[in-house]
């Protein structure tokens, strides 16, 4: 030891330290990207089945309280025989009121329809006042 400027109690000191097969390392937790979550979502709808629908240019889902999630240009896909459908893109929340010129082009003439989103809009009105 004479040299190497080691002394017996820095020889103490490591020797409480160190454990049998070295110094005790910590593990670095890995951060998984959103791009992994996505691909082990792809991976569990090919397991369902899912196939693209081509040719969609918005969805529109009317909630029960009075707002409507609107996708313009999403991609969709659905499984008939899990009746499952997969709506991805970038949604804006929008209120009934706003939609309902865009939404009675679109749908044509379903008066069932047509009267359930006239209530909503009603009732919308109601709370506003």
């Amino acid at each position: 030891m004479v040299g190497t400027g080691m002394t017996r109690e820095k020889l103490e000191k490591m020797a409480q330290v160190a454990r049998v097969g070295g110094v005790r390392r910590r593990h670095k937790a890995v951060r998984k990207s959103h791009s992994e979550v996505d691909t082990k979502l792809q991976q569990n709808l090919k397991k369902l089945g899912v196939s693209p629908i081509a040719d969609i240019e918005e969805v529109n889902f009317v909630m029960e309280n009075g707002t409507v999630m609107h996708f313009a240009h999403p991609r969709v896909q659905a499984s008939i025989q899990s009746n499952t459908y997969v709506v991805t893109g970038n949604p804006q929340t929008k209120s009934v009121a706003e939609m309902v010129p865009e939404m009675l082009a679109s749908m044509g003439g379903n008066a069932a329809e047509l009267q359930r989103i006239k209530e909503m809009i009603e009732k919308e009105g109601e709370k506003k006042q």
